[in-house]
């Protein structure tokens, strides 16, 4: 009779698996976006976890407080402009770059706790690992986001928008995040994670206009497109991740966290064919180095955890 695996190995591989997911949907989106546009299809998404998480917490849900609403609405705000940020910017962007420079929201998390205002309840300053971290990771940006032999000059203007734009994602999740650390205490699990998620929605229902004109055109890989990030990644994960931490060291979960560029990468290599040249991989190796220095030698900042 085999060995049961023990809930902290389970929560190892369960979380490797939930970070290989969010890895592989850079791919899957990046390709789905040219059957559809990125706001609709962000909506779509939103909205197939909203429904799939209210069917799985609907008793949860029955005794819901106005305190868990409001701090739903207030989270899933951030969560549906990171979103927004990150799914546009990926249409102008490679898979691979759009991972990498989303992985700075862990680099933003410890800095904007250097303001009191912004920083959770019994959470220290950030410690000189973090400046260290910014360092690397920024440094490695504008040599991922920028062509051999620009000027100092010309630095920000040859930034391409879809990078940018995913600048702005990786702060809009940084700051769902550090919402999230402010108001999650007290609050069910089930219920902010639901409440979120369709606050999320909403609002993407809302500033759909603002992508222009929407399109789409069912297809086999936007149905799965679709079907993965609804359901695996942003539904299961939410779940997943919940469940697992509470057998995880921080440590080991922020260094699991910290490989979904890698993964991101990997697969936007074998399946879109994607390349970084040689100033580029130096540019994502000093991001790497960076987000880990920082997710290793953690300034115990809320720990990153965002679904992708």
């Amino acid at each position: 009779m085999p060995r049961r695996l023990s809930p902290t190995t389970l929560a190892h591989l369960l979380l490797l698996a939930v970070v290989i997911i969010w890895g592989a949907t850079f791919v899957l989106v990046k390709d789905a976006l040219q059957d559809t546009s990125p706001l609709l299809f962000n909506l779509l998404r939103m909205a197939l976890a909203f429904v799939a998480l209210a069917i799985i917490n609907h008793r949860q849900l029955l005794a819901i407080k106005r305190q868990s609403i409001i701090s739903g609405f207030m989270v899933g705000l951030f969560l549906a402009a990171g979103y927004q940020f990150q799914t546009t910017g990926l249409a102008h962007t490679t898979a691979a770059k759009s991972a990498l420079i989303t992985g700075l929201v862990v680099v933003f998390v410890p800095l904007f706790t250097i303001f009191p205002a912004l920083r959770p309840s019994g959470t220290p300053p950030p410690r000189w690992t973090s400046a260290l971290g910014a360092v690397f990771a920024f440094s490695g940006l504008l040599l991922l986001t920028t062509p051999a032999g620009t000027s100092w000059q010309n630095l920000f203007r040859t930034i391409g928008p879809g990078d940018i734009l995913t600048l702005f994602c990786a702060v809009a999740f940084a700051a769902h995040l550090l919402s999230l650390a402010h108001v999650s205490k007290g609050i069910p699990t089930a219920q902010l994670a639901t409440v979120q998620i369709g606050s999320a929605a909403l609002l993407m229902a809302i500033t759909l206009p603002l992508g222009g004109r929407p399109h789409l055109t069912f297809t086999p890989r936007l149905i799965t497109a679709l079907a993965v990030t609804s359901l695996l990644a942003t539904a299961a994960a939410f779940t997943i991740q919940s469940w697992a931490q509470q057998y995880l060291p921080p440590t080991h979960t922020a260094i699991l966290l910290s490989l979904e560029p890698v993964f991101a990468c990997i697969t936007s290599f074998l399946v879109l064919h994607e390349h970084l040249g040689h100033r580029s991989l130096f540019g994502a190796a000093l991001i790497l180095i960076g987000i880990v220095t920082i997710e290793i030698f953690p300034s115990d900042a809320p720990i990153p955890i965002y679904p992708i």
